[in-house]
């Protein structure tokens, strides 16, 4: 963090904690320019936002994009590693650096392989293990990292530069060629020729390998280097020169390019898969790269110099990934939706975190109380924010009748432990000023209690979805699980209080106890972690039967035997067209350009036609949405919530391992405990964005009465007449060739009055339908696909309140 000429004074001990951070105070050099990065970072994302306005504005079509990209993949980039690798000064190299950035990646990629091939499903299991590791590991050092590295090390380190050229081959040459296999593999397997040999997969591998100009350039560069003796011949220099100094803004321009719409083409599937691919590329992969250096750089006799590197290598991990992974999705055909969105959400989050650690490392002196003082603040102030939502969710849950219900009876512990948690770190930051020990003591109770209880229900939640999936009827498990949530953070707390001592003089309740405490925080933290993420494991491996879907369906529909008299509208007496056909809650519009027909052409005769008419008000198809939102387990919110908490769960383990593993954590630790703090009294608010607005309790009712203001009554909906030519011609292709079909496969005579039945269908039924016969390539597209209908008229939600959704909501096709 300083030169070797630098003096380490003021080494101080942080509150609360059984370790020094260490402080300069005064240094003749720093060991990065802070100054030069933020310009950096403008540089590189200015150019990629010229990129990205290039192509939302059409003014690089995405042919043009792609040819500017084969220029910097196979000309510019090629260009500039013969030239370093030439130029290279192995004697400089810090050999043990790049052996704990190979380990690191290495791992990170198994690691990511590993859970890839237990959690995915089998027909896209294999591609989706290579190109998911390969996006965990290969990082965009050229084009974004190497201009931040050059603006904070040139002056103080230049020789950190030319680690970036080192490092690069390791997924070029290593890796990637292992997730090519993987992906071929699966290849081969969609393929179903299997006579085809092993070797020549193998082959078609290394071939693929051999046939990427970066890998031959760097090879060529590599003996160049030995062969010319480490110079470029002056005819060779001009030229290599021109090709390398234009790949910097031309990589960074097609780096916008290639952003344009990839966020667009997410999925509500694909969010899990997101949230753990991002975290093993900014959470995992730096931590990982820093602790191998601190445990294999032994040969460095300055402790500044080694905890410098290790800074280093923290910044390197924090590289978000290159666009090249977005070429390998495009030509394996596979999961691109999930890598270009990751790649543009990677990009982007990397940007505030390298700026953040950048700063903290630069930081020639700071105080320890008012840094303390400082993270005090944070926790209170998010505490106040988190415990008005906590209030409101909980309200909600009680409102709904949620909590009655599992898993939500579980859920509502753990929205109780983390209001509890909020409580007590604002009492805490009272008696911290007031100096009551007996008053520290009880709110160091409750908080440590109400965390600890925090950090166990993830787990307990996630394996509770588990058991409810192979067994509905968990009547034992209740109990057992609310003495574990709350039984064993009290027992924990309990230990502490009889067996630690007080650290003296500490502001931070994380640490009351000093390393006692931390141990035991680790524990829990390790053996919640390996719960929730096994639970997590299991459960995505099969799907859940739609139990509760069913329940409500067999009360609509006329395929129920034993209620087949209930089903059955019954007509007037000398009617003579029999059953009322249509639902008069939802009047049908005829679809644009297009002629309606009726039944029997007999368009009006229908009106008035029943004796009982189907209202809005007492629709039976709409209260059957009703009564599944409400019965549903809301699965997909859970588990997004337990994979979130797991995330600031692996923060805090990180945290506390940090603190255990390093007498001197150093500055770049400031950074994961001011994140600790917001995860763990700012997760009460992920529960609120999740839980805390019920749609038939809340945002529905909102909706209506926003609509009653402005328009007095509620409004029809109307086809709209100035449709795009898209919608235009897939509501005809849909109407001309599939809907007869489609009619025959889904759609069922549904009971939505006393004496009325429509033909209706589930928007989840037509989605999948959709996918079957090839209209849509996937749950994105589908849903897609079904929008444009509703928006040309071809079909409409049976009460005219939703749009178009992969849902257990009624639609039915427009006459």
């Amino acid at each position: 963090m300083t030169s070797d000429s630098g003096r380490m004074i003021n080494m101080m001990e942080a509150p609360g904690r059984n370790t020094n951070f260490s402080y300069e105070q005064e240094v003749p050099s720093p060991s990065m320019s802070i100054d030069k990065l933020l310009p950096a970072l403008l540089q590189c994302f200015g150019i990629i936002l010229c990129g990205y306005i290039a192509g939302r504005a059409n003014i690089i079509t995405s042919t043009q994009a792609k040819g500017l990209g084969n220029f910097v993949s196979k000309f510019a980039l090629p260009a500039l590693l013969f030239k370093n690798m030439v130029l290279l000064d192995f004697g400089n190299v810090i050999w043990p650096f790049l052996w704990s950035i190979l380990i690191a990646k290495v791992s990170v990629f198994f690691l990511v392989c590993v859970l890839t091939l237990i959690v995915a499903s089998p027909e896209s299991r294999y591609s989706k293990a290579g190109l998911f590791s390969i996006f965990a590991t290969q990082s965009n050092d050229f084009a974004l990292g190497y201009p931040i590295v050059e603006a904070l090390y040139k002056s103080t380190y230049p020789e950190y530069l030319q680690y970036i050229y080192l490092v690069a081959p390791v997924s070029l040459i290593l890796l990637n060629p292992i997730g090519f296999a993987f992906c071929e593999i699966q290849k081969w397997k969609n393929q179903g020729n299997h006579q085809q040999r092993k070797i020549l997969i193998v082959g078609l591998v290394v071939l693929q390998v051999l046939k990427n100009p970066i890998v031959f350039m760097v090879v060529i560069g590599i003996i160049g280097h030995f062969a010319l003796h480490q110079t470029i011949p002056p005819f060779m220099a001009s030229f290599l020169d021109g090709l390398a100094n234009s790949f910097g803004g031309a990589a960074l321009f097609y780096l916008g390019l290639s952003m344009v719409g990839q966020l667009g083409k997410l999925t509500r599937s694909s969010v899990v898969t997101l949230i753990l691919l991002t975290t093993a590329k900014l959470l995992v992969m730096p931590l990982i790269c820093k602790d191998m250096v601190d445990l294999l750089d032994n040969t460095n006799t300055s402790s500044l110099n080694h905890s410098s590197l290790s800074n280093y290598a923290f910044l390197y991990g924090v590289f978000p990934t290159a666009p090249s992974v977005a070429i390998y999705a495009v030509y394996y055909n596979a999961e691109l939706e999930v890598v270009t969105s990751g790649m543009v959400i990677s990009t982007f989050l990397s940007a505030p975190i390298m700026y953040v650690s950048a700063w903290l490392l630069t930081m020639r002196w700071m105080d320890p109380q008012l840094l303390m003082n400082s993270l005090l603040s944070v926790s209170f102030n998010i505490s106040i924010v988190t415990l008005v939502a906590l209030v409101w969710t909980i309200a909600v849950m009680f409102l709904s009748k949620k909590f009655k219900r599992l898993p939500h009876m579980f859920t509502i512990n753990l929205f109780l432990a983390q209001l509890l948690t909020c409580v007590g770190m604002i009492l805490w930051n009272f008696m911290v000023k007031e100096d009551n020990f007996i008053g520290q003591v009880l709110t160091f109770t409750l908080i440590c209690t109400s965390l600890y209880s925090s950090f166990v229900w993830p787990g307990l939640i996630a394996l509770s979805l588990v058991l409810m999936k192979r067994n509905e009827d968990v009547k034992v498990l209740p109990g057992m699980f609310l003495i574990a949530g709350w039984g064993i953070p009290a027992s924990i707390t309990a230990v502490l209080l009889i067996s630690g001592t007080k650290v003296p003089d500490t502001i931070d309740s994380a640490f009351f106890y000093g390393k006692p405490q931390i141990i035991c925080t680790t524990v829990v933290l390790a053996l919640s972690i390996l719960l929730g993420g096994s639970s997590l494991i299991c459960l995505s491996r099969g799907s859940w039967a739609h139990t509760e879907e069913n329940s409500a369906e067999d009360l609509v529909t006329e395929d129920d035997p034993e209620n087949q008299s209930l089903f059955e509208p019954t007509a007037p007496s000398g009617d003579p067209n029999g059953a009322c056909l249509l639902c008069d809650c939802a009047p049908p519009q005829p679809m644009p350009d297009m002629i309606s027909t009726t039944i029997n052409n007999t368009a009006t005769t229908l009106t008035g036609q029943c004796e009982s008419r189907c209202e809005s008000t007492n629709c039976l198809l709409v209260q059957v949405e009703e009564l599944q939102q409400v019965e549903e387990r809301q699965v997909a919110r859970h588990v997004l919530l337990c994979l979130l908490l797991t995330v600031g769960l692996l923060a805090n383990l990180s945290s506390c391992l940090w603190l255990l593993l390093n007498p001197v954590p150093g500055r770049l630790y400031l950074e994961l405990l001011f994140f600790c703090a917001v995860a763990n009294y700012g997760q009460g608010l992920l529960s609120f964005a999740l839980f805390g607005m019920d749609k038939h309790l809340i945002i529905l009712p909102f909706k209506k009465r926003l609509h009653r203001l402005f328009y007095g009554k509620k409004q029809e909906e109307q086809p709209q007449t100035n449709l795009s030519e898209e919608i235009r011609m897939t509501c005809s292709q849909f109407t001309q060739y599939h809907k007869d079909q489609c009619c025959h496969d889904i759609v069922k005579k549904r009971r939505c009055g006393k004496q009325t039945m429509v033909e209706s269908f589930l928007g989840c039924d037509l989605v999948e339908w959709l996918q079957q016969v090839g209209l849509a390539q996937n749950q994105g597209d589908a849903e897609l696909y079904g929008t444009r209908l509703q928006q040309g008229g071809v079909l409409q939600h049976i009460g005219q309140e939703h749009g178009f959704q992969d849902s257990h909501l009624y639609y039915r096709f427009m006459t």
